[in-house]
């Protein structure tokens, strides 16, 4: 059983409607030039904006996680004139160089003299952090994952995400939600920032948005902050960006997640059961759990006892994803 893959298997693996989807457009056309419209990329986009709600109408769609991060953050910079970005402690975004200027833990970085962002990583703890650092001024956007995966599952606090997407829309700045790992029901919700009514300007969402069959990523968007794309197409572009078997996948792979919602739920709900009743068994070893719907951190009294439990749960059938910011936590990514 995968309950690892880094929230890619939320639909398990080969999900029959998704790879009949992707084999049908292999014998349509597999691959599509840059240079004219692809129609399997349009109709993706347009169901990915309806399934969110409509509110986000613009789309751009990459391959990993990191590509949706770094085309936000180069959109908000630009559509803003600014240049500095607030991003969180324990947040992780990615590798790739810009995506890594947000990545809160400085183990990713050794030997690199610096990034090419201009970062700010705030306190979760501290609800006037944001207004503090607009005060100091030129603030293009502020980034956060209302469930930090690889910071053992933690969810963010919810009073204070609101303070903070607040203060930045008065100021001008652009709230972006990476829900890469946790949005599409991994956590319950569609969005879990549009959920609870925070004015987001872009919710970014990969992983198990290919179904578990293809790499797909996207950012969803305001018109405003996709506005120095509208204006130059060949601003931001990649070779295999929208990729017609991916976004073949997406229509499939959303219907799926919708029809399996509930029993997330359930799931879910049984899980965190489950941890409760293991951390009243085994309170010196399992020091507590955090998360939420399909996204779980179990922490642990010492870094080897996680790494122990995570191999011994693979040579048991069960595959596990250690948090590698987090040594001592191990994270469960049921499907």
């Amino acid at each position: 059983m995968d309950f690892g893959s880094y929230a890619v298997a939320l639909l398990g693996h080969r999900n029959p409607d998704v790879v009949a989807a992707v084999h049908r457009q292999l014998d349509v056309m597999p691959t599509s030039t840059r240079s004219l419209a692809n129609p399997v990329m349009a109709e993706a986009a347009a169901q990915l904006a309806a399934y969110l709600g409509g509110t986000l109408p613009k789309v751009y769609f990459g391959l990993n996680g990191a590509d949706a991060v770094e085309v936000a953050v180069k959109l908000a910079r630009l559509a803003s004139g600014r240049d500095r970005v607030l991003a969180v402690h324990g947040g992780y975004h990615g590798k790739s160089l810009g995506a890594l200027a947000l990545t809160h833990n400085p183990m990713f970085r050794t030997g690199l003299r610096g990034a090419t962002v201009d970062v700010v990583h705030i306190d979760p703890e501290d609800p006037q952090a944001v207004a503090k650092e607009i005060a100091r001024g030129n603030i293009a956007a502020l980034v956060f994952e209302p469930v930090q995966g690889e910071n053992g599952a933690l969810p963010l606090p919810l009073d204070v995400l609101r303070t903070w997407s607040r203060d930045a829309k008065e100021h001008g700045a652009f709230v972006i939600a990476d829900e890469i790992q946790c949005g599409l029901r991994r956590c319950g919700e569609r969005s879990v920032a549009l959920a609870e009514g925070l004015p987001v300007d872009a919710v970014l969402v990969g992983k198990p948005l290919g179904g578990g069959v293809v790499p797909l990523s996207a950012v969803v968007c305001s018109q405003e902050m996709y506005e120095p794309l509208s204006a130059d197409p060949f601003l931001h572009s990649a070779t295999f960006g929208g990729h017609p078997l991916s976004c073949a996948a997406l229509p499939a792979a959303l219907k799926a997640i919708e029809e399996l919602a509930d029993h997330g739920r359930s799931l879910g709900e049984t899980l965190a059961a489950g941890l409760r009743s293991l951390r009243e068994r085994h309170p010196e070893v399992m020091r507590g759990f955090t998360g939420r719907g399909l996204l779980w951190g179990i922490d642990f009294s010492a870094a080897h006892a996680a790494g122990e439990v995570v191999v011994e749960l693979a040579n048991a059938g069960l595959l596990v994803s250690p948090c590698l910011s987090r040594p001592t936590t191990v994270r469960l990514l049921p499907r």
